[in-house]
């Protein structure tokens, strides 16, 4: 990845570019380079571009959850002296952008959600993880996107690294049932946060049910499908993703 990892105070993070604050949220398996074709375009649109990096495996076990991470994500806007950002999260990712929203509302100028658990998680599948079988794992991160050859050596190699470390592997179970436990059909109603989501057609970790799910309970959300795509459409169809969410926030004046 082109762009260096700045280290401030206990934050590790990516930041391009000058204007209005957009901060991207990794998913559970996902690295910050899964968002490379975000981070190099929007600066070019007038856009602070912020990733940081998420402590997923660093936080202490008890404190391994959701709510946490949007409470990490608060202070971290914090510290840079943001307001009225706007939130871009995939997956795990989403579902933390979704929380701050909830908790922090006045923080949060705009929302964009893709693949995003807070109302269905099947994400672990079925005997999710087998560790020190390579072959079932490249397997299982094949199947999140639509094109496999989408996940590379270097992804599977990544996820594989993770599974079989048995303390990250004991955080991502906690991580994925206090997704589970965070179940937010109850709240999105009352969210007024304007949302865009995004979704791949053949995403099969959160199916397009979930996508229609989102969009009915958010009272001010608008849907946009990726055809031929998985759960990760920044990574599939980076051009794509890029246009539908430049062409929505002009819309929408963010």
């Amino acid at each position: 990845m082109e762009n260096t990892i700045k280290k401030d105070g206990k934050y590790r993070y990516i930041e391009v570019g000058e204007g209005t604050p957009m901060i991207i949220l990794h998913g559970l398996m996902g690295g910050l380079s899964n968002f490379e074709g975000v981070t190099n375009y929007f600066p070019r649109k007038g856009y602070q571009v912020l990733v940081p990096e998420l402590p997923i495996y660093s936080m202490p076990m008890l404190k391994t959850n959701v709510k946490n991470f949007a409470k990490f994500l608060e202070q971290f806007i914090e510290y840079k002296g943001l307001k009225d950002v706007i939130l871009l999260g995939n997956s795990l990712g989403g579902h933390i952008g979704l929380l701050h929203t909830k908790l922090y509302p006045e923080m949060v100028k705009a929302l964009v959600i893709t693949g995003s658990s807070g109302l269905y998680e099947s994400a672990m599948g079925d005997g999710y993880p087998k560790r020190g079988d390579y072959e079932f794992i490249k397997k299982k991160a094949q199947d999140v996107f639509y094109d496999p050859a989408v996940a590379t050596k270097e992804i599977v190699d990544e996820v594989f690294a993770t599974v079989n470390d048995r303390m990250k592997l004991i955080k991502t179970l906690a991580i994925a049932k206090s997704a589970i436990r965070h179940n937010m059909s109850k709240d999105l109603p009352h969210m007024q946060t304007p949302t865009c989501i995004i979704w791949g057609e053949n995403d099969s970790v959160t199916p397009p049910n979930v996508a229609r799910e989102f969009h009915e309970l958010l009272p001010d959300s608008d849907l946009f499908w990726i055809e031929k795509c998985g759960h990760a459409p920044m990574m599939e169809h980076p051009d794509e993703f890029n246009e539908i969410l430049a062409k929505w926030l002009e819309q929408r004046n963010f």
